[in-house]
């Protein structure tokens, strides 16, 4: 008589304890996402996350000589990009990383840039085509991030465009929501009640929706440092200037703030329907667990966009930031509906001060 072979659930690539901290220190709320995914999905998300944010903190450490911040970042670029495990650990890239990790004042950022030598062969963990998507992501991500540092250089410089505006979150962030759909279709055949095309629709405008907020929220220290995102043709519109926007966000100008107010009105609209497609993003994936972390930032968002709306533009000025406690009620209020859509719609209309109940 033959026994059966016990199930033996699939196993996948972990980040180790020491990882998972890093990642935790990093980003409260995107850690408690990737908590939150199916097995599967864990690992190649938050790799993907940890270089990316490396990657994004060598781009913004804008106290230190662009020159030396470019040639780290392309280094650190062509690691990610190549195959060899050998890579990471090039004899010219590692004394630079090492070295930029000791003057990051963070001490967050400090640990992550000093953990990165051992961050980068995570990749190597990855099956093949994980660590295609990885790479590919990170392409879009990092080249998106040497644009910001070429277009700001010392002084004051905004986008030109609208179009340029788009290119950049698509580039920072539109491409993740892309990435994270195309691993949930290779992991989690049947994962969505929609087409995949749509998906990837939806999950694009979602990223993009989510770098908008961003935007918006660090507006004030962004100009403080040299970086309006805000392109010279919108303003132009009602007749406002980076200088003057700057001037703004660092003296509180009531007449400025004013003049903003209708473009800071559009662009939150513009922002609160880009994370509409997220939540029906989450409303239309199937396992539990996928629905709950790819809900999750589209709710934060929400509240922020609220927190957003009610400071108005005096926000240059200010630091909007969900608070913890309201983090926590979050959770427990998902917990009680058991993150059923409906739940999960209901929240989000809720968090966005749109609820008619």
């Amino acid at each position: 008589m033959h026994q059966q072979a016990p199930f033996k659930r699939p196993k996948h690539p972990r980040l180790s304890p020491e990882h998972r901290q890093l990642l935790r220190h990093v980003s409260r709320s995107f850690d408690l996402s990737i908590r939150l995914l199916p097995g599967a999905l864990q690992a190649p998300v938050a790799i993907g996350y940890l270089l990316a944010r490396a990657t994004d903190t060598v781009a913004d450490t804008t106290a230190l000589p662009l020159d030396e911040r470019q040639h780290l970042l392309n280094g650190m670029s062509q690691a990610i990009a190549s195959p060899d495990a050998d890579a990471a650990q090039a004899p010219d890239l590692t004394p630079l990383i090492q070295a930029f990790a000791a003057q990051q004042t963070d001490p967050h950022e400090r640990a992550l840039m000093q953990a990165l030598p051992q961050c980068l062969p995570l990749l190597q963990t990855l099956g093949a085509p994980d660590q295609a998507s990885v790479r590919q992501v990170l392409s879009h991500i990092t080249q998106g991030q040497q644009l910001d540092m070429a277009r700001f250089g010392p002084g004051l410089h905004a986008l030109n465009t609208e179009a340029e505006l788009d290119n950049y979150t698509w580039l920072v962030a539109g491409c993740v929501g892309e990435f994270w759909t195309e691993l949930c279709e290779r992991h989690l055949p049947g994962y969505a009640r929609l087409p995949q095309e749509e998906m990837l629709r939806i999950g694009r405008q979602y990223g993009m929706g989510l770098q908008r907020l961003n935007i918006l929220r660090d507006a004030g220290a962004d100009l403080a440092g040299g970086r309006c995102y805000w392109p010279l043709e919108t303003l132009a519109t009602v007749g406002l200037t980076p200088a003057q926007l700057a001037k703004a966000a660092a003296t509180g100008c009531a007449k400025t703030l004013q003049t903003l107010a209708p473009l800071y009105t559009q662009w939150l609209d513009h922002t609160q329907a880009q994370l509409a497609d997220g939540m029906r993003y989450a409303m239309a994936v199937k396992p539990l667990r996928l629905r709950l972390a790819s809900a999750l930032p589209a709710l934060i968002g929400a509240r922020t966009v609220a927190m957003l709306r009610q400071a108005g533009p005096l926000a240059l000025t200010q630091r909007v930031k969900m608070p913890r406690q309201e983090m926590r009620l979050l959770m427990w209020q998902i917990a009680c509906g058991l993150g059923s859509p409906a739940t999960l719609g209901r929240l989000f209309q809720k968090l966005s001060g749109t609820s008619t109940a």
